[in-house]
């Protein structure tokens, strides 16, 4: 059976880790570098990092930043926020990503998911998706670009098969409702999305304790669970959580 992933999410703003609440009030909790290095101390399967104002100001990754990050880890490394060309794609993987994560970009530019699958391979390229309830919508879910600030016409479950259908070759699926509220991940979505596309899906957006990780890995189908608050706050571990999973049945990697 193919083991879940554990990813922890670095929301960067301004050079320094930050988190909120449904995108907002954000609060500086540390240095990113640092915080990198501590959770591949602790086991992390993966590392997101996210500059959460670049699309919304209209500049690119920061690179060295992002360089200095991967210095750090010798784990799969994700980042996006502000990467809207093939050049910005590159740039970011020489400095030390595997993946980059493409949000709002993509919403904008579907070429750059067929462009960045075919120069760099599926496998590098993220689709990244801030969803939120919506009735109007054929499926329920509204998609959100600039960081849950500007609402599309996109249904999610539409826009996640046609990304996948570009070259997507991973799923990243942010629920905006859920986001750091810390009571659980958004399961109707997670599995709606993850029983209709052929590719991992990372649930994100309300992971508040291990039961909540173990819920959105059986009932709601996701390959990964992405966290921040719970591991950020200090009151849980990698280790920890794995643990915690592996105690209900849930197929995870332990480092030696």
């Amino acid at each position: 059976m193919l083991k879940k992933r554990i990813i922890i999410c670095l929301d960067v703003k301004d050079g320094r880790t930050t988190k909120g609440v449904k995108f907002q009030n954000n609060l500086d909790i540390g240095d990113p570098v640092e915080m990198a290095a501590e959770y591949y101390r602790q086991g992390v399967d993966e590392l997101v990092f996210y500059d959460i104002m670049a699309s919304a100001r209209g500049r690119g990754p920061i690179l060295d930043l992002i360089s200095r990050v991967a210095s750090q880890v010798f784990i799969p490394f994700c980042v996006g926020g502000g990467i809207g060309t093939i050049d910005d794609i590159r740039s970011t993987i020489l400095a030390g990503a595997e993946k980059v994560s493409l949000n709002s970009q993509a919403v904008k530019h579907p070429e750059l998911i067929s462009e960045g699958a075919r120069i760099f391979g599926n496998q590098c390229i993220v689709l990244a998706m801030d969803a939120a309830r919506d009735d109007k919508m054929p499926n329920g879910y509204r998609v959100y670009l600039n960081g849950g600030r500007v609402a599309t016409d996109l249904d999610a479950l539409e826009w996640a098969i046609k990304g996948v259908k570009l070259g997507a070759g991973e799923i990243v699926l942010n629920s905006i409702d859920a986001d750091g509220t810390r009571d659980g991940y958004e399961l109707n979505l997670t599995r709606m999305i993850s029983e209709a596309v052929n590719v991992p899906v990372i649930a994100s957006g309300g992971g508040g304790k291990p039961e909540h990780l173990t819920k959105v890995l059986t009932e709601g189908k996701a390959d990964a669970a992405l966290i921040a608050s719970m591991v950020h706050s200090g009151q849980y571990t990698v280790g920890s959580i794995k643990e915690a999973l592996d105690k209900d049945g849930v197929p995870v990697r332990f480092t030696d």
